[in-house]
């Protein structure tokens, strides 16, 4: 059981969904969550009128948003999660997708002490490996653009990989694969009328599907 002060593990991963949701500039409706934390809408209902008894989310026109609590436990979340797979990866060399589903476990039970001992050891990073920002990190936003928004030819750097695309089954796995990798440069070398990009990079054509290329973040 949680202690003083601590909330369910259930309450942090629904104020984390809801977190990433805005993040991602998504309107945050219960069909939303449901189809993100793979559960039925009637689950969904019950959990966020319990988020609301506990002051974590307000509700106004069928929008969810957190309240100032539900912000603060949603970044604390958010940056154990973050951290755990900045760990895990960098230091473990364990792959996006496993470290995305095994910083899922770590985040609800890891200490502050833990939190920051492994800050310290990663040399205080301000993302996670797919470049999405670190709570209290003193990350600043570049000037990112869509990488569907680029024209043929461009150049462009990778960014960041939106929460949105870490759901996505095997998607990961082959954005990794590929080396569209935040950090990574290439080029758009084509774009057909279904949105898929073609673009370059480590030397390599990949194509990238309509899906990824509008959600994935560059610099142009």
């Amino acid at each position: 059981m949680p202690g003083p002060g601590e909330h369910h593990p259930a309450f942090e991963e629904y104020c984390e969904c809801i977190f990433e949701l805005q993040e991602d500039s998504l309107d945050v409706i219960q069909a939303r969550i449901a189809e993100r934390l793979q559960v039925s809408r009637p689950a969904v209902s019950e959990m966020i009128r319990r988020l609301d008894t506990e002051g974590l989310v307000e509700q106004s026109s069928g929008r969810i948003r957190l309240t100032a609590g539900g912000v603060r436990l949603a970044e604390q979340v958010v940056r154990r999660h973050r951290l755990a797979e900045r760990f895990l990866t960098d230091i473990l060399g364990l792959s996006w997708a496993d470290a995305h589903h095994e910083a899922g476990r770590w985040e609800h039970v890891m200490s502050d002490r833990v939190e920051l001992a492994m800050n310290r050891l990663l040399g205080g990073p301000t993302t996670c490996p797919h470049g999405n920002p670190i709570p209290g990190s003193g990350y600043e936003a570049p000037q990112s653009v869509r990488l569907s928004d680029l024209a043929i030819g461009a150049r462009f750097t990778v960014d960041r990989i939106p929460e949105e695309l870490e759901f996505a089954p095997g998607l990961l796995e082959f954005l990794e694969d590929s080396a569209i990798l935040p950090g990574n440069d290439g080029f758009v070398r084509g774009a057909s009328p279904d949105g898929t990009m073609t673009v370059e990079i480590n030397g390599n054509h990949v194509g990238v599907g309509s899906f990824a290329s509008a959600r994935i973040l560059v610099t142009a």
